[in-house]
């Protein structure tokens, strides 16, 4: 048996080729960057480990150029992009939140249960490695085409896994979105959000210190799933992907949970130099990670040692098994048995499967032999990973969008049947047949279960405070206009924040395109970080990081067809007092309706022009930052100063399906008279941006009018709530009641049929 294994390993320690570096994700001037590196020509084990450390996913090659270009300063960042697994905000009375969204896209368009369940898993042991206990979840989702079974299937599937996988794990999903487009038709997304409370005087690093002490990996066995999941990430899906199943992992939350608990308590200790997720690349990517994070210190990693649930595994394949609720461990060396105390307690594997070496090379061993040898350094982002800059070209399209006209577009004689089909649209309709899915109750902290909110508001025990948040992107408008359409994206988030009663903080992002390598593909990625910086330096929302996923397309006959260009926003915010948080749903029969902000004849983008009129081709719908951020400001007083006692940000449908889901909560209406300035069509579902519907009470009123009359922002008075009918220009348009079953229905009926 030992004499099989040796000759095994001599067969793994043999010079790779070139064809097969090529055959694992390297370009052939990377293989010999790599030979440049080791002074040799590295055996198959290390080609390996190279071609996922210098896959798109873990180095970033392609787009750190960009992402360097963002703004990371902000009034309370503590830790910024790229220091820690996630970052880190200030958020007072001497707490951090730690706040973080990754995707999971490639193996949720194979095997949606696992891809979405692990993604879960994945983004909840970032926020909890790093000593935070992570208190509520969001994300975002994208599908193809509803009507198609393979659409469907991915719905059900991806929703079961976040469901299973976050309500065994116990933290509530408090927001997020799901969008329908046919350009995620092979390709869906699933971006996976969660933020942790913590001490921010307890934070667990991610580096490596101390030669001689012990490294340990705790959790799970190591299995084969999973293997080059990372490398896998960074390449197109296509109908042969299914044969790359075992790169979609398999979690368990409930391991997760004991994961989370013997985390917790371990951070009470002083036993932790370090402490890393294994996501991508697994033992691979934290062993070199956290030894460069270092000062000249490396590890030497026994292979032989690392638990397994399989037999006879490769070093590579432990090495890149992506298994999950795992982590590696540098532990102070002597205080060993209270690490080994902690996660026999809570039943988990913790065992010694190394040591901190001094002089910056990670060195693997396995059935007594060398099978890795390699400088930490070269293998990270920042470090000796190449870094390319991609040429990008403005695609045709843009242009031709920018040609489009309002006055082409003949308005429709009957404005209710617009309106009502509107409300049973996929990406506008009640998404509760999701939601419906998840435990938002978890916890008990969630304040926005019963009481409708733009954004997620999460408790803080012990505080006056709350936690808002949010995830926001229209990749329709980002494909019209990318620079625009990801100030929207921006500027969104931070309006939902504001509606919510909070103070926008920091964001993070999770940044969906298609192949680098396709000039047009890269120019929405640059357009897309332009924006998001200009909007994140006016709102003072820096960047606490995040990811990339890139290759989100589809081949058809040869040619590459990417996703809508989708750069998610995660954003939180703070409310500084919990008496001022504001909700959506109208309160009382005869308050004042009123709108804050501009209306213009603008239909540009809209779910109306798509999905009524049958037009893709339009730019962005209206947008001005500089408005946008006077009227948030804005709508903060009037929160502050409780002159308003509901606030509902216009968006997705426009203010006809604002004024529905205020009135749906308690069964009221309204009653408004359109702007004669603006065409019907776009004054009821035109969608452009920088405007807040907000209601008064008689007692509110005088304040109201006076704050605004001091105020730079437009304002209209649309009309007044009623007890249930649905009336515009005195033309009664149906019952709230009636809109209400259409609204909420509407998704069950198309997904289950």
């Amino acid at each position: 048996m030992e004499s099989t294994m040796q000759n095994s390993l001599s067969h793994e320690n043999r010079e790779a080729t070139l064809d097969e570096a090529i055959e694992l994700g390297l370009l052939a001037e990377e293989f010999e960057m790599v030979k440049g590196i080791l002074g040799r020509t590295p055996n198959f084990t290390e080609t390996a480990v190279y071609s996922v450390m210098w896959s798109e996913h873990c180095s970033y090659k392609n787009s750190i150029h960009w992402l360097k270009q963002l703004p990371k300063d902000g009034p309370h960042m503590l830790v910024k992009a790229g220091e820690e697994n996630a970052g880190l905000v200030d958020i007072g009375d001497g707490l951090g939140c730690v706040f973080k969204i990754e995707s999971h896209n490639h193996p949720s368009a194979l095997e949606p249960y696992q891809g979405a369940a692990t993604g879960v898993g994945g983004i909840n042991r970032d926020i909890f490695t790093m000593g935070a206990r992570p208190i509520a979840q969001m994300n975002s989702l994208r599908f193809g085409d509803i009507t198609k079974d393979r659409t469907k299937w991915l719905v059900k599937g991806v929703v079961k896994g976040i469901g299973d996988y976050g309500n065994a794990f116990g933290i509530p999903i408090v927001g997020g979105e799901v969008f329908f487009d046919s350009s995620y038709n092979t390709n869906p997304l699933v971006n996976a959000f969660s933020a942790g409370i913590m001490d921010p005087k307890k934070v667990i690093s991610a580096t490596s210190a101390g030669v001689g002490n012990p490294v340990f990996i705790v959790g799970s066995s190591t299995g084969k799933d999973g293997i080059a999941g990372a490398a896998f990430a960074s390449k197109d899906i296509t109908e042969d992907s299914a044969n790359d199943l075992p790169s979609v992992q398999v979690g368990d939350p409930f391991m997760e949970k004991l994961l989370l608990e013997a985390t917790m308590e371990l951070a009470d200790t002083d036993a932790i130099v370090g402490m890393q997720d294994m996501g991508a690349a697994g033992i691979t990517c934290s062993s070199c990670e956290m030894s460069a994070a270092g000062e000249n210190v490396g590890m030497d990693i026994n292979l032989d040692l690392v638990p397994k649930r399989q037999e006879n595994m490769k070093p590579y394949e432990i090495l890149l098994s992506e298994s999950q609720e795992r982590m590696l461990v540098v532990v102070e060396k002597g205080k060993e048995q209270i690490v080994k105390d902690i996660f026999d307690k809570w039943d988990l594997h913790a065992e010694e499967i190394g040591t901190v070496t001094e002089g910056g090379r990670v060195r693997y061993f396995m059935g007594g032999e060398i099978v890795g040898d390699v400088p930490a350094e070269s293998l990270v982002l920042g470090g000796g990973a190449p870094v390319y800059e991609r040429e990008y070209t403005e695609p045709a399209y843009y242009q031709e969008y920018k040609k489009f006209s309002i006055d082409n577009i003949e308005q429709p004689e009957d404005l209710k049947e617009v309106a009502f089909q509107l409300l049973q649209n996929p990406n506008i309709a009640s998404k509760n047949w999701v939601t419906d899915q998840y435990d938002s109750m978890v916890g008990t902290k969630t304040m926005t279960t019963n009481r409708p909110s733009d954004a997620g508001i999460v408790n803080i025990k012990g505080t006056n405070k709350a936690l808002a948040m949010s995830v926001d992107c229209n990749s329709r408008y980002v494909n019209a206009d990318p620079k625009i359409g990801t100030m929207i994206a921006v500027s969104e988030a931070a309006r939902n924040i504001t509606c919510a009663g909070g103070n926008p903080s920091a964001i993070t992002n999770c940044l969906n395109f298609g192949n680098p390598y396709n000039p047009e593909s890269f120019w929405q990625f640059v357009g897309a970080i332009k924006g998001m910086s200009e909007a994140c330096l006016k709102f003072n929302t820096p960047v606490t990081g995040g990811n990339v996923s890139f290759y989100n397309q589809t081949s058809i006959d040869g040619v590459e067809i990417p996703v809508f260009p989708t750069p998610t926003i995660g954003m939180i915010g703070i409310v500084e007092d919990k008496d001022n948080i504001m909700t959506l749903d109208f309160k009382d029969k005869g308050d004042l309706i009123f709108i804050i902000g501009r209306s213009y004849d603008d239909i540009s983008s809209s779910e109306y022009l798509v999905s009524y009129h049958g037009v893709t081709e339009s730019p962005a719908p209206y947008f001005n930052l500089e408005e946008e951020f006077e009227m948030q400001q804005c709508v903060k007083k009037l929160i502050l100063n409780k002159h308003i006692n509901a606030a509902h940000d216009i968006a997705d449908g426009g203010l006809f399906v604002t004024l529905t889901e205020m009135s749906i909560p308690r069964e009221l209406g309204f009653d408004i008279v359109t702007d004669s300035e603006v065409r019907e069509d776009a004054f009821l579902f035109g969608e452009g941006q920088g405007r807040v519907i907000v209601t008064v009470n008689e007692d509110q009123e005088d304040d109201f009018l006076e704050s605004m009359m001091n105020s730079k922002v437009n304002f209209t008075l649309l009309g007044h709530v009623t007890q249930g009918k649905m009336m515009i220009d005195d033309e009664h348009y149906g019952f709230i009641k009636e809109a209400k079953t259409l609204f909420n229905e509407a998704l069950a009926k198309q997904i289950e049929n």
